[in-house]
């Protein structure tokens, strides 16, 4: 019986979480590695499949990184990287694409179906809702067909959360002249994000946050707001690769949504346990408490 309340007891402490984010939308960026994780993947969507059951309007954007430098590989195609984006010459971009568009989109899809949610493929295969023109890095490399996304086709994703199903969306987007390009799969989650004026953007990553100490996962800050994250990143806490992440996070929050979230997609749950409890297990980074018009909350 004590077992029974406690359970009670989460649903009701779930009930207060569940019924302000009622009708909001949230973007999850699934990231590559998660993907090859099938349990952690099987988790994380029934998880997505819980949002959306509440009221929630989660929409998936993916990546699939090491599914693309594996088929590279099958296909004796070298996979070439500049400061952390993929070349993506002729040959590369269509197993990008088949990848990407294809196979990985389709799997989520799928799943989550078979999970007994309802999704939706949006794709060069089906419809495509990313749209955007070729990425030109200031040191002026051409990259090959590296994009990135400035329009967003709301209505349709809209459209489709309003009738219960889950969008499942590649990082990849189609300039104005036809041609298709491989995008950054957390600027492409971004940019959704901001044209939809999401509540919350969700980074499933494998690492449990923003830590004090990068070698510790037990040194994970839970909140932070804005001024805060530039204070660290002056004082060296936040280094290297999280800070470009996390400079993207602050600049995000300026453009329309709500907060965004970093956290662990390998732990069990850490959907429902980030956005449904009071404590939350990952990193929230939020406006600053003047700006957000409320305390910094826990969820």
């Amino acid at each position: 019986m004590d077992q029974a309340i406690a359970k009670a007891d989460t649903l009701l402490e779930a009930m207060g979480w569940i019924r302000r984010f009622r009708g909001k939308t949230t973007v999850i960026k699934l990231g590559g590695s998660l993907l090859e994780d099938r349990t952690a993947l099987h988790h994380i969507l029934l998880d997505v499949i819980f949002m959306e059951t509440v009221g929630m309007r989660p929409v998936v954007v993916h990546g699939g990184g090491k599914a693309i430098n594996q088929a590279l590989s099958d296909a004796g195609i070298e996979a070439k990287f500049s400061r952390g984006r993929r070349i993506t010459d002729a040959p590369t971009l269509e197993i990008v694409k088949r990848v990407l568009a294809g196979d990985v989109n389709r799997l989520l899809t799928d799943e989550i179906e078979r999970l007994g949610g309802r999704a939706m493929n949006l794709s060069f295969e089906t419809t495509n809702v990313l749209f955007g023109e070729k990425l030109v890095p200031e040191d002026g490399e051409d990259l090959g067909f590296v994009g990135h996304v400035t329009r967003v086709d709301r209505q349709v994703i809209e459209g489709l959360s309003y009738t219960d199903q889950v969008p499942i969306i590649p990082s990849m987007c189609q300039g104005d002249d036809g041609a298709q390009y491989n995008v950054n799969a957390d600027t492409a989650a971004m940019a959704v994000a901001q044209a939809l004026g999401a509540e919350k953007l969700v980074f499933l990553s494998d690492v449990n946050g923003v830590r004090r100490d990068k070698d510790d996962p037990e040194t994970v800050i839970h909140s932070l707001n804005v001024s805060e994250a530039n204070r660290l990143i002056s004082e060296g806490v936040i280094a290297s690769g999280m800070i470009p992440k996390v400079e993207a996070c602050l600049d995000t929050l300026g453009r329309g949504v709500g907060k965004i979230h970093i956290i662990d997609g390998k732990l069990r749950h850490s959907l429902l346990l980030e956005i449904y409890t009071t404590d939350g297990v990952g990193t929230q980074i939020v406006k600053d408490p003047k700006s957000a018009g409320q305390p910094t909350g826990s969820a």
